[in-house]
């Protein structure tokens, strides 16, 4: 009886696990067809087509960045994942420069409002491309629902500029302010040993001090100007406005909404910040009857961006050489790590592939990173210097931050060029170390034990530090402040003390570094890749763009999504101010996971491209 029901019991269970065995096999080779037939998407699509007369669309999303990351897939199944997707500055001025001498072309279309973030170095180099465009004789349009101040710095530059009737153009000028923690750590008993050197190296003072250093206030100050000044007189000039004019809209916009009733979009008329109105219906028919229909008659007879760059790419005459660009993109952290993050071993070893490559003529380093560890900081450095040893130019590129860290790795190369805006310098190092034997002592968790030499367990962060391991700490940030001066001194014929009075921590605009002596020249990375060639005695070239840490199948994931349109499916839109705070302080603490120098010395800025 018993045996029979046992016997039972197994048949139903290989019953099921047959099934479950079937179903496993069936959803495995769905997926396994799905791929292939995603994979046969890649090989086997009809080569896109430029219609005479069509009008190229940029609808940049997300943030604008250097290089694009690949977000994780299980992110596809998020709701809200909290980003907005990442477009590629680059892409966006490859297109552009294309469309240029494309007779095929007959304008362009800019529309921003899915355009979140953007550093004011990336958008004025995409505005000068498309200024390059309008000097062809080829119009240029921009309409938005409304107008970030990045959205609206973009569509500036275009010819004419239309605005939905209940939009707004929302100008606020540029601001830094920072979260001060002295108050809460004190309330809880923690205490922040810090150490530096420079006065204006203000990333630790947050954890020091409950308000902004004199110091920190007089360098934000001055390069908060210098970047503003750059934003009015871009958008003035292509405005053909009076700077003041664009001065009074932004400190007077409560009056300018007064005389208008509260109506954000006729101020911003009233100012000549717009041309017209317009609702999406109404600017998809003039464009219709301004250049055409499509095949379906429906819309405009167009382009996207994404299209047009298959084409240009397949179109271009590259040459047998090539010159790599390496994007160093995000904090600097020691060892192996993954996009977004400029690893140490990382990033010295795509150097190291790039000069072993008899293919690679020129490296390009194009930084867009306020800094990190130290150690790894030279790391990359030292192996730019071996590749300018080893008979390869390399030429430093700077994005809309490349300070600290991000300014030691640039001295490795044989030229820097920054853009007027790229907030750079920062020249300066601490360390900070935490003391929690307040807050365990309240708690009644004590602390003791037995070491064989002073400083053995000098370092615990339960125990209050000792003053020997503090003046030894101290004097290791001195020498690596030394070491940095010494570096950039070398690097660029200065004397350390020359070096010294534009150190200290202090942050300049690029254009006030080249006045310096900290950068050769002013210019984009279309002119520090010329330059590279020039170097390199080399005319045509092509360019390789190395990805940072990407596998096979992170590469072919990427292709995938971006073939099916499904990259930016993972990516939700964060307008509230919640959700920008909230991924802020995410961002922030991710970054301070990453701090893993092997000495604990940090050349990091406090400062963030606007």
């Amino acid at each position: 009886m018993v045996g029979g029901m046992f016997r039972f019991i197994g048949r139903v269970l290989r019953a099921l696990w047959r099934w479950l065995d079937a179903v496993r096999r069936t959803v495995f080779n769905l997926a396994l067809l799905l791929l292939i037939g995603f994979a046969l998407a890649l090989f086997f699509q009809p080569d896109p087509k430029v219609p005479e007369g069509a009008v190229l669309v940029l609808r940049p999303s997300g943030s604008l960045v250097e290089q694009r990351l690949l977000e994780e897939p299980l992110a596809l199944l998020r709701s809200g994942a909290g980003r907005g997707g990442q477009t590629v500055v680059h892409d966006l001025i490859e297109v552009v420069r294309a469309a240029r001498d494309d007779q095929r072309i007959a304008a362009l279309v800019l529309e921003t409002d899915d355009l979140e973030s953007a550093g004011l170095s990336k958008l004025a180099e995409l505005r000068t491309a498309i200024a390059d465009f309008k000097a062809a004789g080829k119009p240029v349009l921009a309409r938005g629902e409304h107008f970030s101040q990045a959205q609206y710095y973009l569509a500036s530059i275009a010819d004419e500029v239309q605005l939905s009737p209940d939009g707004f153009v929302l100008l606020r000028g540029l601001a830094r302010y920072s979260s001060y923690f002295r108050g809460a750590l004190d309330a809880l008993g923690i205490k922040v040993h810090v150490f530096r050197v420079g006065e204006y190296k203000s990333f630790s003072e947050p954890f020091t001090r409950s308000d902004m250093s004199d110091e920190d206030r007089a360098s934000t100050r001055d390069l908060l100007d210098g970047l503003w000044n750059h934003f009015r007189t871009d958008v003035a000039a292509a405005r053909k406005l009076a700077p003041a004019a664009l001065d009074g809209y932004i400190t007077g916009y409560r009056d300018a909404l007064a005389a208008t009733g509260g109506n954000a979009a006729a101020s911003a008329r009233n100012a000549g910040l717009i041309d017209a109105f317009s609702t999406p219906d109404e600017w998809r028919t003039q464009l219709v009857t301004r250049f055409g229909a499509d095949e379906s008659g429906k819309d405009f007879r167009q382009i996207d961006a994404g299209t047009y760059l298959a084409v240009a790419r397949a179109a271009r005459k590259s040459g047998p050489e090539r010159i790599a660009v390496l994007v160093a993109q995000g904090a600097i952290a020691d060892g192996e790590q993954p996009p977004g993050v400029v690893g140490g071993d990382t990033f010295a070893r795509m150097i190291r592939e790039a000069r072993e490559d008899d293919a690679v003529k020129a490296l390009v380093v194009r930084i867009d990173s306020p800094g990190g560890s130290a150690w790894a900081s030279e790391l990359i450095r030292r192996e730019l210097e071996l590749t300018r040893k080893a008979g390869k130019p390399v030429v430093a590129s700077m994005s809309s931050v490349a300070a600290s860290g991000g300014y030691w790795i640039a001295v490795g190369a044989d030229e820097i060029w920054a853009a007027p805006t790229t907030v750079t310098g920062s020249i300066g190092i601490f360390a900070m170390f935490p003391d929690f034997s307040e807050p365990l002592k309240r708690l009644g968790i004590t602390f003791d034990g037995v070491a064989t030499a002073p400083l053995a367990g000098a370092l615990d962060p339960r125990q209050p530090l000792d003053p020997v391991a503090a003046e030894a700490m101290q004097l290791g940030i001195e020498h690596g402040y030394r070491r940095f001066l010494e570096t950039v001194a070398g690097a660029r014929n200065m004397s350390v003390d020359e070096v010294d009075l534009v150190a200290r921590g202090r942050v300049w605009t690029g254009e006030a570094a080249e006045g310096l002596g900290l950068v050769d020249h002013v210019g984009g990375l279309e002119a520090a890749v010329v330059a590279a060639a020039q170097r390199a005695g080399i005319e045509r070239y092509t360019l390789v763009w190395p990805a940072v840490g990407l596998s096979p199948g992170q590469l072919l994931m990427q292709r995938l999504l971006s073939v099916t349109g499904l990259e930016g499916i993972a990516h939700a839109r964060a307008d509230s101010p919640l959700a920008h705070l909230l991924g802020r302080l995410q961002a922030d603490a991710n970054d301070l996971m990453r701090w893993n120098d092997p000495q604990h010395l940090y050349v990091h800025c406090l400062c963030e491209a606007p």
